[in-house]
């Protein structure tokens, strides 16, 4: 009986394209483990283009794991602002202040220790790793499965966790040797990102690989990877309160834990509250309205629940301090500068931006007077 052949990824071919094309990333030019680091984890649900300027604001200010490991949570939570998925930025700091405290400020070589910090899995610790240290380990990350699954034609559910590990073994059985791991993992992320594009049609005319591909060759390149679909989200309709006294705005902190936890937003109710709503809320926080007006309706997609917002501009004539005391009176600059808003809030803070002294908007998107 014949011994299937191993399926094997040609690894030369893929290196030799990707030193060709390699795009000059801020992280790639000094590939410490620290920027490695930092760099994969802003990489996540993120836009490499999006990342470039987060990512030279964030080393600008936390240079090193030692500046990381000690900057207040709240100074934190705005270099961060716009990235989204804030439990990314405060596991950093867990996992720095570890790193300062057990392994004296150097981030560990080895997978097996990087695993074990707070926000490091697999894909994040394989990519440290064998960029950093050249440790002999593999990547799989959304592009890595859209290769490997349309290289081979493999009909495995890429939603699945087993198909995920199957994958992972599979490429770590076919690794070249360590001092050229870490381009082989990256040179697969690169031809996921720019070649064998997850939607349209792949650019299959420029693949390295294309002459061994299996998908390719029998013309079935859309039909792969096999993924099933995720539950839908939960959808929830919320207002959202701009209340102003036309210089400065009232924003909360959530709590630590949760959807957008410690982060400062600006109050909102579920449901979409009436005109009498609105001055309900606004007496049982000891504010006096002197006039209220409707905004642009926005929305805001989280991985398991959407939110359908509908804004509310409230002018306040009075405010009884005791009534608010959970939450901030921020000014603009403060808005800006000081305290993290979510980007789910992004509309209304743009709106509050340029909210004159006599609470009159210069949004043309603004609605009527309620």
């Amino acid at each position: 009986m014949r011994e299937e052949k191993k399926r094997q990824i040609p690894s030369e071919a893929l290196i030799h394209w990707y030193l060709k094309v390699e795009r000059p990333l801020p992280w790639r030019l000094s590939p410490t483990p620290y920027h490695v680091w930092i760099s994969e984890i802003m990489l996540q649900q993120t836009r490499i283009e999006a990342v470039k300027e987060y990512y030279a604001r964030f080393l600008k200010r936390l240079p090193d794991i030692f500046a990381l490991a000690e900057v207040e949570e709240d100074e934190l939570m705005k270099l961060w602002e716009g990235l989204g998925y804030y439990s990314r930025a405060k596991n950093l700091k867990k996992a720095a202040k570890i790193v300062v405290r057990e392994y004296g400020g150097n981030l560990p070589a080895h997978y097996e220790e990087l695993i074990r910090l707070p926000g490091i899995g697999p894909y994040t610790a394989g990519a440290i790793a064998s960029i950093a240290f050249q440790e002999r380990v593999p990547v799989v990350d959304g592009n890595v499965l859209r290769v490997f699954t349309r290289f081979f034609a493999d009909a495995g559910d890429i939603a699945r966790q087993d198909t995920k590990d199957r994958i992972r073994k599979e490429l770590e059985d076919q690794l070249p040797p360590s001092k050229d791991c870490g381009k082989f993992n990256q040179a697969l992320m690169e031809l996921g990102e720019t070649i064998c594009l997850p939607s349209g049609l792949p650019r299959c005319a420029l693949c390295p690989i294309r002459k061994d591909c299996r998908s390719h060759a029998g013309r079935k390149e859309m039909y792969f990877p096999i993924k099933s679909s995720r539950r839908e989200r939960k959808v929830e309709q919320r207002t959202i309160l701009l209340v102003t006294d036309g210089a400065r705005f009232l924003i909360r902190k959530r709590p630590a834990t949760g959807l957008l936890a410690g982060m400062y937003e600006f109050p909102n109710e579920e449901g979409y509250l009436s005109p009498v709503d609105l001055e309900i809320w606004a007496t049982s926080h000891g504010l006096l309205l002197s006039s209220k007006k409707e905004l642009v309706k926005s929305k805001h997609i989280f991985t398991h629940k959407e939110w359908e917002m509908q804004g509310a501009l409230l002018l306040v004539e009075e405010r009884g301090e005791a009534a608010v005391a959970d939450f901030v009176w921020a000014k603009r600059e403060e808005l800006n500068e000081k305290y993290a808003v979510p980007s789910a809030f992004s509309v209304y803070l743009r709106i509050a931006m340029q909210i004159e002294n006599n609470g009159e908007t210069l949004d043309t998107a603004g609605g009527n007077r309620l």
